[in-house]
């Protein structure tokens, strides 16, 4: 289901800036963006200048165009921007001050400040796909089959496995600031994980295969999900095993597949299929 678009957060970036110097990157991708649409309009005005008509009929086609290119360019600028930045200064875990005379933090406010602007041209995409491409141009590793654009998801030190959902209005950070302190560090997300809506994942989670966040949930900084564990609460703690996903009930379910379409086989039953092939082996 759809969601208004003023709910939709997608990856996003810090609002915190070191120095309104780093503001300069943000203007200049702005304006390469918009320079490439310039651009790109001018060589289509001579094209068809005189046959104005063909230019009316194709214009909502070019435009469609004209803001894709301009997400590319600022992506592949933003990328080279970056890499010139992570040479002088490569980006690391620890734990470091909140201060101005800090390289660490300042140099993470400048990243931030660099992705700013194609994050959210981005995802502005009708498509979600651009948010993928987002999360892949910066490093973030991701699977094009996990679903994590409801929700706030850093840019950085971020690993997701396969068929990770990632609730609305989630929060997955890699970096946070408390009281004077600045800390990153990489959280990782297994496979078939389930973060609950409104749910807030710390930097430095572990979050194992097959384990859920109940929504309106906090880990807390370095935590470790079990694997096939339910979490709930602030701070997160273990509520009971999720045993409908178990290693082993994945492939008792495709097997049953067409069977359960057939006779409405429950769940239930799912897992005494597989309870008794247990006990065979046994």
């Amino acid at each position: 289901m759809s969601v208004p678009s003023s709910l939709k957060v997608g990856p996003n970036t810090t609002l915190i800036l070191a120095k309104k110097r780093y503001l300069i990157f943000y203007i200049f991708l702005v304006w390469i963006s918009l320079f490439s649409i310039q651009f790109e309009f001018w060589v289509l005005w001579i094209l068809y200048e005189p046959k104005f008509i063909h230019f009316l009929l194709f214009l909502p086609l070019v435009i469609f165009l004209m803001y894709l290119s301009s997400i590319l360019v600022s992506l592949i600028f933003a990328k080279i921007i970056l890499i010139i930045v992570n040479l002088i200064h490569k980006p690391r875990e620890g734990v470091f001050l909140r201060h101005q005379s800090d390289k660490d933090y300042r140099y993470w406010s400048l990243r931030s400040t660099i992705k700013k602007w194609p994050i959210w041209l981005s995802h502005k995409f009708p498509f979600p796909f651009m948010d993928n491409l987002c999360f892949k141009m910066f490093g973030v590793r991701t699977k094009l089959s996990s679903s994590l654009f409801e929700g706030w998801v850093d840019t950085e030190f971020i690993e997701f496995g396969k068929n990770v959902v990632v609730g609305q209005g989630a929060i997955v950070q890699s970096a946070i600031i408390v009281g004077n302190l600045f800390i990153i560090r990489k959280t990782i997300i297994e496979d078939n994980v389930v973060i609950g809506a409104q749910s807030v994942v710390m930097p430095g989670t572990h979050m194992k295969r097959n384990s859920i966040l109940g929504g309106h949930s906090l880990t807390t900084v370095g935590q470790e999900l079990e694997e096939c564990f339910i979490y709930l609460g602030a701070p997160a703690k273990k509520f009971k095993k999720n045993v409908f996903l178990e290693d082993g009930l994945e492939e008792i379910i495709q097997e049953q597949g067409e069977k359960q379409i057939k006779s409405k086989v429950s769940v239930e039953e799912l897992y005494t299929v597989r309870k008794d092939k247990e006990t065979k082996v046994e």
